[in-house]
Parts: structure tokens; C-alpha cells; sequence
């Protein structure tokens, strides 16, 4: 990815897709609980693991890395955008409790049924939401900030990581994931 600021722009757009696809197989998952039947705890949690370690990691470092530089470059375009650390920030929390209900209930734990569909909801919802705000207002000041002739990011902080799903190859550990990825894009493609 290196310093180019619409190269960095491009892949967090991609990454955006990437996550809208993991938000919706999760939203299916707590939709089966809410109906009463059984979800893939084990796809959940392979979804939930991803999640903070991809988008928690290093997605949500690059858009502050990207935020930064216009703060910088564009204060005229950065007004109004404080909100995209306090969101960083909200979901990896959410993230993390929603993982965390997982991994209880895989290690034997009950939990209420209601508490991880609400869980599981509140995150796909605020995530969707940010991402949203983001495509709508951010990635558009920052196209303007590319438009204008900016092309390279000061901050030489590398937050280069390989997506281990998405990326050129799968990580083993997400091998399950990438197959019910695979299967639900076949499937909406018949």
C-alpha cells in the first residue's frame, strides 16, 4: 500500500465490500437465534476473529492514518469528522464483547439467546451505519483532498497488513470462513 493517499482510498473501499459481505453472513447467524434455531457459532466466531484482527487492526489505523492527513493538509475539509476516532474506537468494543460472547459460549457457557442476537445486531448495524458515513462524507472529502492534488501521506507509520482473508492468500485459520464466503457469493450468483 506504501504513502499513496488514492491507492490507501481504493483499498479501504475494497475492504468496505469485503466487511458488508462478513456483516451479512453475520446478520443471517443471529437472525436463525432469533428464530429459534441454531447458528454456526463456529463461523460467528471465525467472522468475530477476522473482525478484530483485520478491520480493528488495520483497517480502521488506515482510515485514522487517512483522517489525519486531511487534518493536516485540508483542516477546511477535516471539520465535523472527529467522530471517525470515537467510532474506531465504539466498535472495536463492540466488536470485542461480541467475541468474547462467542468464545463463552464455545467454551460451554450458556448465554441467553437474546443477549448475542442483540450483540450480534448492534454491531452489524453500527458498523454498516459507520461504514456508511464514511462512503458518504469522508472518502468524499478525501477524494477532494486526492482531487486537489494530494497524492502522498506524511505519516510514515506503516499499517501494511496482508487481509487473511481477502488478501492474496487465505490464512489457514480462516480457511472455514473463506469457504462460506465462497458459498454464499455462489449462491447469489444462481
Amino acid at each position: 500500500m506504501g504513502n499513496n493517499v488514492a491507492e490507501m482510498l481504493a483499498e479501504l473501499r475494497a475492504d468496505h465490500k469485503n466487511m458488508t459481505l462478513l456483516l451479512n453472513l453475520l446478520e443471517q447467524e443471529a437472525n436463525r437465534l432469533y428464530e429459534g434455531q441454531d447458528a454456526d457459532y463456529e463461523l460467528v466466531y471465525d467472522i468475530m476473529r477476522y473482525m478484530t484482527v483485520y478491520p480493528d487492526a488495520v483497517h480502521h489505523p488506515k482510515e485514522d492514518r487517512v483522517y489525519a492527513e486531511l487534518k493536516i493538509v485540508r483542516p477546511d475539509l477535516s471539520k465535523g469528522l472527529d467522530r471517525v476516532l470515537v467510532d474506531h474506537r465504539d466498535l472495536a468494543k463492540l466488536g470485542m464483547k461480541l467475541r468474547n460472547d462467542i468464545d463463552s459460549i464455545m467454551a460451554g457457557t450458556a448465554l441467553r439467546r437474546n443477549v448475542i442476537v442483540a450483540d450480534a445486531m448492534r454491531y452489524v448495524q453500527r458498523l454498516r451505519d459507520h461504514m456508511h458515513w464514511e462512503e458518504r462524507d469522508l472518502f468524499v472529502r478525501i477524494d477532494e483532498m486526492v482531487h486537489d492534488g494530494h497524492r502522498l501521506i506524511v505519516d510514515s507509520v506503516d499499517h501494511d497488513s496482508e487481509d487473511p482473508v481477502f488478501g492474496p492468500e487465505v490464512e489457514e485459520q480462516f480457511g472455514k470462513l473463506f469457504k462460506s464466503i465462497q458459498q454464499t457469493l455462489d449462491a447469489s450468483h444462481m
